[in-house]
């Protein structure tokens, strides 16, 4: 009689990845229904809880991986910026409810879930985008099927699987987050058609919007930026020089919220490149500017210019050795006197190469800054000490973010007071997202005078 053996457990499985998007449809469709209906918002709280311990314990290691798998930003910032997406999301306690009584009745005003939620992450920021969001629908009572972007598709499985192994490890449905292992235009198609996925959330750029604004449903999307900061005559110039160093620089500029160009008020303008220099800046020439410019942005037909993805999110000395200059140092950005119609000004280039604007007074950084954010109402702040030019700005800018003596991310609790959240959506109009923004808003009434106490 002949033995039978028994087949090998295949250790490399990554639990909530599968080999189509449909199944992962169908896999997250079954676990949401399972969370709604078998567990309460504290046993969410306590999934959540098990999220944060499992993904930090991991951080260095899955940092690492975002690292070597995109070549973008820096290994030391990317563990920050995970620690942020994990420690600064918010869970149950941001959705809201409301009450409405009085003796004709009660009306409870409460947020349930959409079901099943499409998400598709970007190349940038691929494990704090799924953490962030997943925190967030795990909260909402949602399960999640992320549309990974290829470059960062080990990262993204492997983020996936871990989140899914604290839900499990917690007592929790298996499959709540849930993707293809080959995401492809066509695994979005699917998801976007599916029958359960009633919302879609997407971080990107415009061609990823108008991609989901077409599929008919309910869209939460992120959209590109180009954020301005200015710099008066009123500030302190080191500080704000510190400030604008070390938020422009992180990730190497890679986060869409970060300052991509800085107009100075002319009276200031030479003192403050000089404290952006013992900053840690690198000051090149405007002529070496005009050739950085010249790698940097690449024609586009839908846009006039777009970021050269060759040097996005690289390091500066190594865009710098492309136009000849070679440093031993590592400066966190490059700074250069640009004019005001440089492409590199008027472009989003998520790379840590900076273009300081020259203006003669306050009204003129204010209207060359306006046009620069080219009404994306992304991000901006400014530097000044006036209330009254504060406010002028910020009436004209009239971005989702808008900061005041700090940088951009001061605004998600580092280095001033927020939450954190990967997906900042500017089109849709949802802005800086959390529990809150994954639910649809039902009432409950009892009617005709009941369970009113006078």
């Amino acid at each position: 009689m002949k033995s039978v053996k028994k087949k090998k457990e295949d250790k490399t499985m990554q639990l909530g990845v599968f080999k189509t998007a449909t199944e992962a449809c169908a896999a997250a469709t079954a676990a949401q229904k399972e969370l709604v209906q078998k567990y309460t918002m504290e046993d969410r709280d306590r999934f959540i809880g098990s999220i944060r311990t499992k993904i930090m314990a991991n951080m260095e290691r899955l940092a690492q991986m975002e690292f070597d798998e995109t070549g973008y930003g820096r290994l030391e910032d990317k563990i920050a910026k995970n620690t942020g997406a994990v420690m600064l999301s918010q869970g149950t306690e941001a959705i809201p409810h409301n009450m409405y009584a009085s003796d004709k009745g009660l009306t409870v005003e409460y947020y349930a879930p959409f079901g099943v939620v499409g998400a598709v992450t970007p190349v940038t920021n691929p494990a704090a985008t799924i953490i962030g969001n997943g925190i967030a629908n795990v909260a909402a009572g949602n399960a999640v099927v992320f549309n990974a972007h290829p470059f960062a598709k080990k990262t993204s499985a492997e983020t996936v699987h871990l989140v899914n192994e604290a839900i499990t490890e917690a007592g929790g449905p298996l499959n709540l987050f849930t993707m293809a292992g080959e995401p492809t235009l066509a695994s979005l198609d699917e998801i976007m058609v599916y029958p359960s996925v009633k919302l879609l959330v997407g971080t990107g750029g415009p061609a990823m919007v108008k991609t989901l604004m077409s599929s008919g449903k309910k869209v939460i999307a992120a959209g590109a930026g180009n954020p301005p900061s200015i710099i008066d005559e009123t500030v302190d110039l080191k500080k704000a020089a510190e400030g604008i160093y070390g938020s422009s620089s992180f990730d190497n500029n890679l986060l869409c919220i970060a300052e991509k160009e800085i107009f100075v008020v002319d009276q200031v303008f030479d003192a403050f490149m000089k404290e952006l220099e013992d900053a840690g800046a690198f000051r090149v020439s405007s002529e070496e500017g005009k050739k950085l410019t010249e790698i940097c942005v690449v024609p586009s037909p839908e846009e006039g210019y777009a970021a050269n993805k060759k040097y996005v999110g690289k390091y500066a000395k190594v865009i710098l050795k492309d136009i000849g200059i070679e440093i031993e140092s590592d400066p966190r950005i490059v700074i250069f006197e640009a004019q005001n119609d440089d492409p590199l000004v008027q472009t989003e280039q998520m790379m840590p190469i900076i273009p300081v604007v020259r203006c003669k007074d306050f009204e003129e950084a204010m209207e060359r800054a306006v046009i620069a954010e080219h009404d994306n109402k992304h991000s901006a702040s400014i530097w000044s000490n006036d209330i009254n030019r504060v406010t002028a700005f910020g009436k004209r800018i009239n971005t989702t973010i808008f900061v005041q003596n700090g940088g951009t991310m001061a605004a998600f609790g580092i280095g001033g007071s927020g939450t954190n959240a990967p997906t900042i959506a500017t089109p849709t109009g949802e802005g800086v997202t959390g529990p809150q923004s994954f639910v649809r808003r039902r009432r409950f009434c009892m009617a005709g005078g009941g369970n009113y106490l006078l």
